[in-house]
């Protein structure tokens, strides 16, 4: 709304300039209403390019400056190279010289606008000059890790320091999954989304939206391992698959169930726990409890002590595909 008031803004200022143009100078424009219609229609032409390139971001149109650049210094040359000096007729040669800049101007920009984000690295910086005693430390994150939640536990913890980049193919894969008809699938998006909302709102960190995207990759996985080996960038994830095409093509990665695994309390037999026994077990005489990191505790001889804290001590553990599962025998329990 706020843009469309300053381009209202903008046409009436454009059509006074034609009005005030049609006063002082009458010999360029004899009627004042001339004038007005001259100054509306170059606002107008004016807001309908700018409508036309909204899609356009500032990387973009700086690939596209940049690709026009190079093909004007190209078509210069051929004109200096003296292929045209048997050319008498003046009109002939501005006509070939224009059609060398223009050929070679729309040239270089294709080129320059089909390139990859990484080519103009170091002509197009990423995010700013970092300065050198201090390097930019870049947090990219995928769908499984925005869903997830958890690392947003750890910025706001101080665990993890840096600029969360989420690039534009991720978003719209999130976007994706909110719009689900899967009432699960769309909880997931929705609360990725949120999470994206709290680290935005967040005063200690910095979010971008990295609008590169790698067209000749089908996969997002693909997008993402090219898009972190370009900026340098450290690659988050829970997908297991994912992190080792990262490790295949040297890409750091965390990954974050990995990271919670090894986060782990190592328990060993003979230690004594505290846990509330939450429901009974399988066989007869059993209680279940959970330790803080989710780890499940079976507790012999614990039916009764269902709802009640109790002292427990370890007996064994079993190493399963899910985790770790403790069985351990009643010490002591809370009145």
């Amino acid at each position: 709304m706020a843009l469309w008031i300053i381009r209202l803004l903008f046409l009436v200022m454009c059509t006074l300039g034609g009005y005030a143009v049609s006063q002082l100078q009458p010999e360029l424009i004899s009627q004042w209403y001339y004038g007005a219609m001259i100054g509306f229609g170059f606002g107008g032409l004016l807001v309908a390019v700018d409508e036309m390139v909204k899609g356009f971001s500032l990387r973009t149109f700086s690939a596209a400056t940049f690709g026009m650049f190079v093909g004007a210094i190209i078509a210069w040359l051929v004109d200096r190279s003296g292929l045209f000096v048997y050319v008498e007729d003046g009109r002939v040669l501005w006509l070939i010289r224009l059609g060398l800049f223009l050929g070679f101007g729309y040239i270089g920009m294709v080129l320059a606008m089909r390139s990859n984000k990484e080519d103009f690295a170091l002509i197009i910086p990423y995010v700013r000059f970092a300065p050198q005693n201090k390097p930019l430390n870049l947090l990219l994150l995928d769908t499984s890790a925005i869903v997830d939640g958890r690392i947003a536990e750890l910025l706001e913890a101080g665990f993890l320091e840096g600029v969360v980049v989420v690039p534009r193919f991720v978003l719209k894969e999130l976007h994706q999954i909110a719009d689900s008809n899967d009432p699960v699938r769309r909880a997931r998006g929705r609360r990725g989304l949120d999470m994206l909302s709290r680290l935005q709102r967040s005063p200690r960190q910095e979010v971008k939206i990295h609008e590169g995207d790698f067209p000749e990759e089908s996969g997002v996985d693909g997008k993402l391992v090219r898009l972190a080996r370009a900026l340098g960038a450290k690659l988050f994830t829970t997908d297991f698959n994912l992190g080792k095409i990262a490790e295949l093509q040297s890409v750091s990665y965390v990954n974050l169930n990995e990271l919670a695994s090894r986060l782990k309390p190592v328990i060993l037999p003979g230690e004594r726990l505290s846990l509330r026994i939450v429901r009974e077990g399988r066989d007869k005489g059993q209680g279940v409890g959970y330790l803080s990191d989710g780890t499940m505790v079976v507790v012999n001889q614990a039916q009764a002590l269902v709802g009640g804290q109790v002292d427990v001590q370890v007996m064994s553990l079993l190493q399963t595909g899910a985790g770790v599962i403790v069985f351990a025998e009643v010490k002591a329990a809370a009145a």
